[in-house]
């Protein structure tokens, strides 16, 4: 599913990551920890092809990133889902409109789109609150909202980079709950936090540290 092989990445000659390998099979559910600088962030950006590595191979689905052209990137992206901390929605719409956009921008055809849309907000428990706008929902019900935007094209895998770091605890129990049922349906994640609270005993753990990836859980988190 995910691959990464003996992969570095600098910028402006600084080192960021170094010999990165790791695998994530298809449907694992795997947490990404570290802290700030730890070369979390690059990594994703790595995976959606925001950036490509100075060496080593990554691997995605049937793609070698190595070989990936230009004009292919937007067809691996709708096969990756993103769910960040911070939203990212369109302000001056409602939530069914900043749902509809992205399948519109997608290429899926006008007479699908407000069922696609309805059936996944209905899914993440949110439907009722389709025509309301950004600055009236609650932080959790905008993390449904995003979650449910990241599923609209049915991705293979799904990236949570902090989803529940505004959020109460409460909160952040509701919506880690909906991440594992989708997790469970088949769809492989890739989840970012700096809380371990919300690992669970045999969840999988990635730790990196000053750009790579240690053998074993350290303490020194928050």
């Amino acid at each position: 599913m995910l691959k990464f092989e003996n992969v570095n990445y600098s910028y402006n000659n600084n080192p960021l990551l170094s010999n990165i390998s790791f695998t994530v099979k298809q449907g694992e559910f795997v947490f990404m920890i570290g802290k700030s600088g730890s070369g979390k962030s690059t990594i994703l950006k790595l995976v959606n092809l925001i950036e490509r590595p100075t060496s080593g191979e990554i691997e995605f689905d049937i793609y070698k990133y190595k070989e990936v052209r230009t004009r292919e990137i937007p067809k691996i992206r709708r096969k990756i889902g993103m769910i960040f901390q911070d939203f990212k929605f369109l302000s001056d719409r409602n939530i069914f409109d900043n749902l509809s956009y992205i399948l519109e921008i997608t290429g899926t055809k006008s007479g699908k789109v407000k069922k696609k849309v309805m059936e996944i907000l209905t899914e993440v428990g949110i439907a009722h609150r389709q025509k309301a706008m950004i600055n009236e929902l609650s932080g959790g019900e905008l993390q449904r909202a995003a979650i449910a935007r990241a599923m609209l094209n049915q991705p293979k895998l799904l990236i949570c980079d902090e989803p529940t770091g505004n959020l109460d605890n409460e909160t952040s129990e509701e919506i880690m709950q909906l991440i594992y049922k989708i997790n469970q349906k088949g769809t492989t994640i890739l989840f970012t936090t700096h809380n371990l609270l919300l690992i669970t005993n045999n969840s999988r753990v990635l730790e990196l540290k000053n750009g790579t990836i240690l053998e074993k859980l350290d303490t020194y988190f928050d």
